[in-house]
Formats: structure tokens, sequence, C-alpha cells
């Protein structure tokens, strides 16, 4: 799989009252980027949750480098890791003209949401890892 790239605007909703990107809306940006990445891979979610499957984010370990501002274009880089049968582990990123102010290790994994069991990765999911 090759690498994603999303890019995000800093909104004043993002921001502390000091303009400063508040903590928790990082891991709303590299949110977005998987959802995009995944689409752009072709797999559509809502057919998938109507399948009653589902991704849910099984571990964060992430490491704030220096903050992001209001009106800032940043971008989100989204690698995969490594993957397994329902698991797979992604490397993000959040830079400002090439600066890394965000650093995310994040491990998803499906499931049943009926069930609440592991279920296997969707094909495009499972490729090799790059």
């Amino acid at each position: 799989m090759t690498d994603h790239v999303f890019d995000v605007r800093v909104h004043y909703e993002d921001t502390d009252m000091g303009g400063i990107v508040y903590h928790a809306n990082y891991l709303k940006f590299i949110e977005r980027a998987r959802s995009d990445w995944v689409a752009t891979l072709g797999i559509d979610q809502n057919a998938l949750r109507a399948a009653g499957m589902a991704f849910a984010v099984a571990r964060i370990e992430a490491d704030f480098l220096r903050p992001a501002r209001l009106d800032d274009r940043l971008t989100v880089l989204t690698r995969t890791v490594s993957g397994s049968g329902a698991r797979m582990v992604l490397a993000q990123t959040v830079s400002l003209k090439g600066s890394v102010l965000f650093d995310a290790v994040v491990t998803l994994a499906a499931f049943d949401m009926a069930s609440g069991r592991p279920r296997r990765l969707p094909p495009a999911l499972r490729a090799p890892v790059g």
C-alpha cells in the first residue's frame, strides 16, 4: 500500500483561547485522514457497517511535538506499518511545511458489530505493507 496524504486547515473551532490546536483535535485530524484513506482504497464504510462490520481504535501512542495554530495548513501522512487477520498498525504524522508537529502509531481492529468479536480485514487492507 502506498502512503496516503490528507490536508487539513486549522479552523477556529480546533483551537483553544490562545489560538493553538487543542490536543484532542489531532486525534480528529488523523481519524479524518484514515477515513479518507479507506475511501481511496475503494472501501465503502457504510456498506461494511450495513454488513455488520466496523473498525475500532485498539491503541494509540502519540507524541505532541510542536503546536499548530489557527489557519495553519497541515498535512496528515498515513503509512501502513503492519497488519494481520483482524488488526493493522498505522503510523500517522501531522506536519506543517515539512516539520512534524504530531506523531502517532495507531492500532486498528476490525470487529463484528453484533458479537463484538474480531473479523478479518477487508482484502484491500490486507495488501502488502509499504
